[in-house]
């Protein structure tokens, strides 16, 4: 496990990093730039994430997370919202909560709607397609709240893991409040690791599903109200899990 020093990689070398290394880690100005839009741009998207609804499926009895959750289909020429679905993982790759169908709020109409949100899902997509060629994505979206209002919230209660798809990106919408919530990436099949907090808001991590598990520690209060935001985007190639389970 190597320093908490962020190690932020040359947008230039994006796909060389995710081949390579399994992960890639972009500063704000460069998630902005990648994107196409301008920070303040994304930054108009944060509003909504006072408006997540309580995820009532866990089964650690917390009620320290918020969240919604919507599909699309990225097929290279453009981004199309599906009809809602539940969301479904495999217990091989969340022993928590795995197994379940997961019916939570969708995205709010106006989030989709705000383009620099279509700008940012492409993008990433077209990263995805550079790395493992040009092929229709099927993309899942969670915004996420982890609250302290009970004393200690979990980014992932499920531990280190795999989602079960082929690209995870985890960006950083904004920390309020909080102490914790360290990134940690380890080679799926080796020793070595890299941990780091991400601090300012639309830092970015890009990970290869299959070359590296990852997770957050828990958040802890240092004011009322603390909480910590992110937003979850997957990309998986064939269908959505589930779909052909």
């Amino acid at each position: 496990m190597t320093t908490r020093e962020l190690p932020y990689t040359d947008p230039s070398q994006l796909a060389d990093a995710l081949r390579g290394e399994g992960y890639a880690l972009l500063r704000p100005l460069d998630v902005a730039r990648l994107a196409g839009c301008t920070l303040d741009e994304l930054q108009a998207l944060a509003p909504s994430w006072d408006r997540l609804e309580l995820d009532n499926y866990l089964k650690d009895g917390g009620r320290y997370r918020r969240r919604r959750h919507s599909c699309f289909i990225d097929d290279g020429e453009q981004l199309a919202q599906t009809p809602h679905r539940a969301h479904w993982q495999p217990v091989e790759y969340n022993a928590l909560h795995g197994g379940m169908h997961r019916l939570f709020e969708p995205v709010e109409p106006g989030t989709v709607a705000n383009p620099a949100w279509g700008r940012l899902l492409r993008a990433l997509g077209a990263v995805c397609s550079q790395v493992r060629g040009q092929q229709p994505w099927y993309v899942e979206a969670h915004q996420f709240r982890i609250d302290t209002a009970d004393g200690i919230g979990r980014p992932t209660p499920e531990g280190a893991h795999r989602d079960g798809v082929d690209f995870v990106a985890v960006i950083l919408i904004g920390r309020t409040g909080i102490k914790g919530g360290e990134t940690r990436v380890f080679e799926a099949d080796g020793p070595a690791g890299k941990r780091f907090t991400m601090l300012e808001p639309w830092t970015l991590l890009l990970l290869d599903d299959a070359a590296v598990i990852h997770e957050s520690t828990p958040i802890q209060p240092l004011e009322e109200h603390g909480h910590r935001d992110t937003l979850v985007l997957t990309w998986r190639a064939g269908s959505f899990q589930g779909a052909d389970a």
